[in-house]
């Protein structure tokens, strides 16, 4: 499990293509606390460390399959990419964000870039089969990193991005058009579950 809160920007050192794709990934860990087996959120996909190493500087080691490819934006991931980590939560560490898994229901689009004051207003295509699981005030986690939902108008929604979010994150490159990693809040899954278990009961 994760929180959202990104605490490393890390960048794509290579990718091998054998079956799955192995991913090399430079970070600022400390990869000696770093265990082989450890999951790292990377743009929001929990993934495994199968790797590590210091030379020529701190690295890990992952590896995605098709099917993962095919539900997440990895599969424009590219040599020098930045890469917003996040590790997994222990017990007792402060849950500043929402809980997110690192399970991507799907890809939404960046729409528009907006300044507004010091911020940064962005808004978000999502697709239609995820869209009702967005709602106004609610979280998701957008290429790991947990927004709240400003305002929400069919499938398209907004959230507002401060200046510190957009400095420690990948956000500050992102561009209109982008593919962006969409995890939406688990409550609002099960509630929306349940109501339609309510609907297709007799």
């Amino acid at each position: 499990m994760f929180t959202g809160i990104v605490t490393d920007v890390g960048r794509i050192l290579g990718l091998q293509q054998r079956g799955d794709t192995l991913v090399r990934i430079a970070t600022g860990y400390d990869v000696a606390g770093l265990d082989i087996g450890a999951s790292v959120a990377c743009d929001g996909v929990c993934l495994t460390v199968i790797a590590r190493g210091t030379d020529p500087e701190p690295w890990f080691e992952v590896e995605f399959s098709a099917e993962t490819r095919s539900k997440t934006n990895l599969g424009n991931w590219a040599q020098g990419r930045p890469v917003n980590l996040e590790r997994a939560l222990r017990v007792g560490d402060e849950l500043g964000g929402h809980i997110v898994s690192g399970h991507v229901d799907g890809v939404a689009e960046i729409v528009s870039m907006t300044p507004e004051g010091d911020s940064t207003r962005i808004r978000f295509r999502a697709p239609d089969a995820l869209a009702r699981y967005i709602a106004p005030k609610g979280s998701v986690a957008l290429n790991g990193t947990s927004l709240t939902v400003n305002e929400v108008e069919g499938a398209e929604f907004g959230v507002n991005l401060i200046p510190h979010t957009m400095r420690v994150t990948t956000w500050g490159a992102a561009r209109p058009g982008d593919p962006v990693n969409l995890e939406i809040d688990t409550l609002a899954r099960y509630v929306a579950r349940l109501r339609d278990w309510e609907a297709e009961a007799p």
